[in-house]
């Protein structure tokens, strides 16, 4: 199993673990790895909700440390499929089930790509396994308990590879070397309600929220940069919710989500609206929310050694993308370089999600010439 990863992938898919359910995953990845040499731990973590299993796991002590992460937790079937989405069945030369492309292959690839290394000799650096059952939910219980158990430990990763479906269409197509920002903001314009037929004696919140969002909306927050396209805002909702026609409401609100590249950050898009809202005078209620910031991971070491891997395996030259939306990248980009790279995600979240069998194959030789680059003898 461990250096074949459609027999892996098919028992990780075999566990239906959905979102917080770890079903048997993280267990089954424990017995694999144990026997090929990593150390393996388990962090736990249960924030106001349902307790989450997470998996780190490090194969040897010398530097560099590098790092695979991933998630084992998926999202909910759904209806529509086929095929059991448990099934893992393999139909016409593709692997079908949920998490097969997200990412449930990814990690597979990588554990039969470490199972080849290890054959060919011990290698001179670490290899280590950061696996969330949290990145699918709430976010809070996965990735960021493990690196706050890594830093009490005083242990460093020193480039990390996050096995997310990056490619569009082709193996090879695209490297994540970053990601936009996200920002959810929602406005409460308080007035005071009244007859329409007597507005001067009613205060309409309508037009003060109509005014708030025309200033936030009319000029573009910036033009983009090299690596980012231009940051956008999206008005998501507008609700005053007043069914009667002869009445001025009390209150008018919207809601509008924000995909912000590394000119700004969470605080200074929060001041900016914060001060819109201000200027448009009266009483606004204004709240955000910013699931993650904006990062780049310049192009250097590791994105040239990961472009190097796929040229030779695919022959394609990848692109180095922004675009997309949030990954668990977010957060360990706070401790060291890291990039996405992982197969077709054509299907990912979708009834019969998929991959080839070929590219599974193709994957792992990728990630066996990155670990020969970064850990090899």
């Amino acid at each position: 199993m461990t250096s074949d990863p459609l027999a892996l992938a098919q028992a990780l898919i075999r566990c239906p673990s959905v979102t917080p359910e770890d079903a048997g995953a993280i267990d089954l990845l424990i017995d694999v790895l144990t026997p090929m040499g990593f150390v393996c731990h388990e962090i736990r973590s249960a924030t106001g909700g349902p307790e989450i299993r997470n998996l780190y796991a490090r194969r040897g002590t010398a530097g560099p440390n590098f790092c695979f992460a991933g998630h084992t937790d998926v999202v909910p079937p759904g209806q529509g499929w086929n095929v059991d989405p448990f099934a893992a069945e393999v139909i016409d030369g593709r692997l079908f089930g949920r998490g097969a492309a997200d990412m449930k292959g990814g990690i597979a690839c990588f554990v039969a790509a470490v199972a080849r290394l290890l054959a060919e000799g011990e290698p001179a650096g670490s290899i280590s396994l950061l696996i969330t059952g949290d990145e699918e939910g709430r976010a809070v219980d996965g990735t960021v308990k493990v690196l706050d158990w890594l830093a009490a430990r005083d242990e460093t990763i020193d480039a990390c590879l996050v096995g997310e479906p990056t490619n569009p269409r082709d193996l090879g197509e695209m490297i994540k070397i970053g990601r936009r920002g996200s920002l959810n903001a929602r406005l409460r314009v308080i007035g005071t309600q009244g007859h329409s037929a007597y507005p001067h004696l009613a205060d309409n919140p309508i037009p003060r929220l109509i005014e708030i969002l025309r200033r936030l909306t009319e000029i573009p927050l910036d033009q983009g940069t090299p690596h980012f396209q231009p940051s956008t805002l999206a008005l998501t909702t507008v609700d005053v919710g007043n069914p009667a026609t002869n009445v001025i409401p009390a209150e008018a609100r919207a809601g509008f989500n924000i995909r912000f590249n590394d000119l700004h950050d969470g605080a200074s898009l929060t001041s900016r609206i914060e001060q819109t809202a201000r200027d448009a005078g009266g009483q606004v209620e204004v709240t955000v929310e910013v699931s993650g910031e904006a990062f780049l991971t310049p192009p250097g070491r590791l994105s040239d050694s990961l472009v190097a891997a796929i040229r030779a395996e695919t022959g394609l030259t990848p692109d180095l993308s922004t675009s997309g939306g949030t990954s668990d990248a977010r957060f360990i980009r706070t401790i060291c370089p890291v990039v996405e790279f992982g197969l077709v995600g054509q299907t990912i979240h979708k009834a019969n999600e998929n991959v080839a069998v070929a590219d599974l194959n193709g994957l792992t030789a990728i990630y066996h010439r990155l670990l020969v680059d970064w850990v090899g003898a």
